[in-house]
């Protein structure tokens, strides 16, 4: 590969910090890419996020469900599973969870539209799903 093309795919990478590296703890934040160009929509799935009851101090297991419209950053996949693992020890009730994520997911890339769906595992019988959005979708 030549260094023009490695230069190229490269740029706009000084901020990510936990590519590449060993990490063992959770991240407090989001790290982001240039969005490539044509990039319309990005969708990432978890079934595995757990945050903690606030009241019972339970642990709760969710899916998770983001779809976002990129504006000129993407989202790091790896600093994202570190950061949900900064919810597993947090008490959050799941509709504070949705937002939560949203919040972040708006702050670090400033989406044109954004979509966030958490679905809590059933308790007492009841699955909890709550959404939390920014901005409109495009209709297709």
């Amino acid at each position: 590969m030549s260094e023009q093309i490695i230069d190229e795919a490269t740029a706009g990478l000084e901020g990510l910090t936990v590519l590449g590296r060993t990490v063992q703890a959770p991240l407090d934040h989001l790290e982001s890419f240039p969005a490539p160009d044509g990039c319309a929509q990005v969708t990432f799935e978890t079934s595995e996020l757990a945050s903690i009851c606030p009241v019972t101090a339970q642990p709760d297991l969710s899916t998770l469900t983001i779809d976002y419209g990129p504006n000129q950053r993407c989202i790091e996949s790896k600093s994202l599973k570190l950061h949900l693992w900064s919810y597993r020890d947090r008490p959050i009730f799941a509709e504070a969870l949705a937002v939560a994520i949203a919040d972040e997911v708006a702050r670090a890339v400033d989406p044109h539209w954004l979509h966030v769906t958490v679905r809590q595992q059933a308790r007492g019988g009841i699955v909890t799903t709550t959404q939390a959005s920014r901005g409109t979708p495009p209709t297709r």
